[in-house]
């Protein structure tokens, strides 16, 4: 089974929405993968998904209840095999948190895509379906390269 951690800021928007579209992903294609998602910052802990988010995910047949925002902790680091950031900001926050990266799991989720860049960050565009297809394109890239290995 392959342990993914998705990051972004505040564990609202963007991180939950790949969690939830990865259990899916891999669901419907009987892979082994478990996903979680967490925050770079405190500033959202305890609170739901973003409720645009949530709409998001609902308008793709997607459900994201009992989903609550926490913070990525070092421990992390040795739960997971995979921890994936939505952005270069995000990356850098989290191997600050992390202490490092000694066995390369820490990546962007469009690093799994023929176009990295960083997720659309709905909390400033307000352009959730935007972020819907950057985070779909991306775990569909990364549930690709599992299924490869």
């Amino acid at each position: 089974m392959t342990r993914i951690l998705f990051v972004c800021h505040g564990n609202i928007c963007r991180s939950p929405m790949a969690e939830f579209v990865m259990k899916k992903l891999a669901a419907e294609a009987g892979a082994e993968v478990y996903a979680e998602s967490a925050a770079t910052s405190t500033e959202e802990i305890g609170n739901p998904v973003y409720p645009p988010a949530r709409r998001e995910l609902a308008r793709h047949g997607i459900g994201c209840e009992g989903k609550f925002a926490r913070q990525i902790t070092p421990a992390d680091y040795g739960r997971f095999d995979l921890i994936v950031g939505m952005d270069r900001a995000n990356l850098r926050n989290m191997l600050r948190i992390l202490g490092g990266d000694p066995e390369g799991k820490v990546r962007l989720l469009l690093d799994f895509t023929p176009h990295p860049r960083d997720v659309a960050d709905p909390w400033y565009t307000g352009d959730f379906d935007a972020t819907w297809r950057d985070v779909n394109e991306g775990c569909r890239g990364l549930l690709g390269e599992i299924s490869r290995k």
